[in-house]
């Protein structure tokens, strides 16, 4: 079996280690998050929590802790550091600070507070509620912080969730390099008071192959840059070069060679418009571009990607608190390459391929971390061809979304569906997978769906590691409810653990193989096999060898598993036929097998005319003590009396069949409610019921409007 990564979750940090074998899942990180819930605190802690719209819902670690005014949370610094980050939320309309202490002593600066970007509504998006509950506020300390040392956040004038710190040791701020354009010789404002726009324009067209250097400071943009080519644009540290600007490029092309790095943009989108490119990268930079060592927050998009952005690679950058996507490769992205990023608190997917006009292809996502993706999926793929998504650590996802998404959702034409190889390899999710309000039933962890077509890829599932999903690990549907296949996959090697509901969780037609998958504190069962529609075919997982603990299988489609709830006591009055797969030897226009167990009297199975015997058969889903059948025709007084001659047959394999009552001549009587009841032998067992019908004297083919099956005589 290969070798599996562990999540550790110790003294509040939340950290993936993996044997050397392995690297290990997320980005490696400049700071180090320590979870507010494991501090010493005098406030109150919250949680946990899974329901949508809740402050501990959307926490790390669905937990934080409540400051009211003068109360405080004590952190045990984990490294060397001058400098924190805090996530954290105040209620709607509110503002105020944190007053920061270290071994006791109070700083004099302090960390302002407010609502101002949180509580984003999207009424426009089904399922939505308000959300995006936090922000994130940093401080240079002005001093430095030792392992072991305490320090403080002292709520003022305000009621303050503190939900995590991040400790981190800044580098001072980098020199200016030879030959670069300074923005300030051109007249930008580095005290932030005047509009920086035109000095930004001048330096980069005076620096065209050569670098705009962004001294230390702020600068206000007031519009967007564009025609941005064949240039640097390069700052002294994301602590120390700020830009504030919610629309900082905007351009539909770009001859390429841009290179963005080691600064910070910070906007002012205090809501979702999605209309409004209010996006750090809106459109292209063009081919052999990168962006690196951002700091980027409370914009709507981090980068939403059109055009030619051919083997661009984003690395090591922050995305927090945008009201929507952190990254969106929009399709005809080639080549590129997202990797070693950090993304908290994204309004929407966190990191999203969407193959819309043409394919996104030959790209990946690559070492990220990605927590609190409040409205989606961690990592989103929607159509596209030989897409990788690896090693990435993924946690706490909320309403509408997975850790990870492999879909044909389209949203809109032209859509390229998913083709070539889909690898997903290497993946930590920790709480991922949320309730689907539109559903009314869960997303798994991990999720294949075959939303608006088939899935015709090869998607390669390995090295997967899941914990503490609230509801299954692995889910396989449809979501446009069309029964649509998710097929052509095969997971290879994954560890889950305490998986809330289920481990598999199949809702469509489709065909799955898995090897060396083990799970431990599986909540309900290990299978959920329940395609919709049904009768739409059959789920079939294919056992590769190497699986352990998931065994068992929900024996009730007609209820959801919850969390931690065992098979629940079958109802001994139970139809056991309802809603199962049914087949037969031919069917006669409109009326098809699965018509005689859709639960309605009125719709009927027909065969083929003239053609006696047919047969009609139907899978209970495992062997079953059956006692009784109750077959029907419509009840309707048009359906005159008639007699059908009718064998009943049983197998426990779908392959051999025996009989069970011998040919018996049943009349059919609207008087009687065209309903007739056959008795069967005590100790019959079987899984696949047969009915041979070889007569019929109202109508030359065999005719059933419901065929019913009970385990009691």
């Amino acid at each position: 079996m290969p070798i599996a990564m562990t999540v550790a979750l110790a003294a509040g940090l939340l950290t993936a280690t993996a044997p050397t074998a392995r690297a290990a899942a997320g980005a490696t990180l400049p700071f180090t998050s320590v979870e507010a819930e494991s501090a010493t605190t005098t406030g109150t802690k919250i949680g946990p929590d899974h329901t949508q719209g809740t402050l501990a819902s959307e926490a790390s670690g669905r937990r934080a802790v409540r400051l009211n005014s003068g109360q405080r949370v004590e952190f045990t610094a984990p490294r060397a550091a001058n400098a924190l980050n805090v996530a954290y939320s105040v209620p709607d309309g509110q503002s105020g600070s944190l007053n920061v202490y270290v071994n006791g002593t109070k700083l004099a600066k302090t960390i302002a507070v407010t609502s101002k970007y949180s509580y984003v509504d999207t009424g426009w998006i089904a399922g939505a509620r308000t959300h995006h509950f936090y922000d994130n506020a940093r401080l240079l300390l002005g001093q430095n912080v030792q392992p072991g040392d305490k320090v403080a956040l002292e709520a003022t004038n305000a009621q303050v969730t503190v939900d995590v710190a991040d400790f981190e040791q800044v580098a001072g701020a980098a020199s200016q390099p030879a030959g670069s354009v300074s923005v300030t010789s051109k007249g930008a404002d580095p005290s932030g008071q005047g509009d920086s726009t035109q000095a930004f324009r001048d330096a980069i067209a005076s620096a065209q192959g050569g670098v705009v250097w962004i001294p230390p400071g702020e600068y206000r943009l007031t519009s967007s840059l564009s025609g941005v080519q064949n240039v640097t644009l390069q700052g002294a540290g994301s602590w120390h070069s700020v830009v504030r600007s919610s629309r900082f490029i905007d351009q539909s092309s770009s001859s390429g060679g841009v290179h963005i790095k080691d600064f910070a943009v910070i906007g002012e989108v205090t809501e979702r418009v999605d209309s409004n490119p209010d996006n750090f990268v809106n459109g292209s930079l063009g081919p052999n571009s990168s962006v690196s060592g951002m700091w980027l927050q409370h914009l709507k998009v981090g980068l939403w990607l059109m055009g030619n952005n051919d083997n661009l690679v984003v690395e090591n950058n922050r995305f927090l608190d945008m009201t929507a996507d952190g990254l969106n490769l929009n399709g005809n992205a080639r080549g590129v390459k997202v990797r070693g990023n950090f993304l908290r608190n994204q309004g929407d997917d966190a990191l999203a391929m969407w193959s819309l006009n043409a394919p996104d292809v030959s790209s990946s996502f690559e070492n990220n971390t990605i927590t609190q993706p409040n409205l989606a999926n961690g990592i989103a793929i929607y159509g596209g061809t030989d897409i990788t998504v690896r090693n990435n650590l993924i946690s706490d996802t909320n309403a509408l979304g997975s850790g990870i998404a492999i879909s044909n959702q389209k949203f809109m034409d032209p859509f390229h569906p998913l083709s070539g190889t889909i690898t997903v390899d290497g993946n930590t999710l920790v709480r991922t997978g949320a309730m689907n309000p539109n559903w009314n039933h869960p997303m798994g962890a991990l999720r294949v769906d075959s939303y608006d077509s088939a899935i015709e890829a090869q998607v390669k599932i390995t090295n997967t590691t899941i914990t503490d999903s609230p509801y299954s690990a692995f889910e396989f549907v449809s979501g446009g409810g069309r029964g649509l296949a998710a097929k052509n996959v095969t997971v290879d090697g994954a560890t889950v653990r305490n998986t809330g509901t289920v481990v598999v969780q199949a809702e469509t037609q489709g065909a799955a193989t898995f090897r060396n998958v083990t799970a431990t504190g599986v909540g309900a069962a290990g299978v959920y096999n329940c395609p919709y529609p049904a009768n739409s075919g059959p789920f079939t997982l294919t056992d590769g060898g190497g699986n352990s603990g998931w065994s068992s299988t929900w024996s009730d489609c007609s209820t959801w598993p919850q969390p931690g709830q065992s098979n629940p006591d079958p109802d001994p009055a139970r139809n056991l036929a309802k809603g199962r797969p049914a087949t037969a030897t031919g069917s006669q226009d409109v009326y098809t097998p699965g018509k005689a167990v859709d639960g309605d009297a009125n719709s009927y199975w027909e065969s083929g005319n003239n053609a006696f015997p047919q047969s009609l058969t139907i899978d209970l889903g495992s062997s079953e003590a059956v006692r009784r059948l109750v077959l029907k025709l419509p009840p309707s007084s048009a359906w005159g009396a008639r007699t059908q001659t009718v064998t009943v047959l049983g197998s426990t394999d779908g392959s051999n069949f025996s009989t069970v009552v011998g040919a018996t001549g049943y009349r059919f009587d609207p008087a009687t409610g065209n309903t007739v009841t056959v008795a069967l032998p005590g100790g019959t067992a079987l899984r696949h019921l047969r009915l041979s019908v070889s007569a019929n004297t109202g109508w030359p083919a065999a005719q059933f409007s419901e065929v019913e099956a009970y385990p009691t005589s």
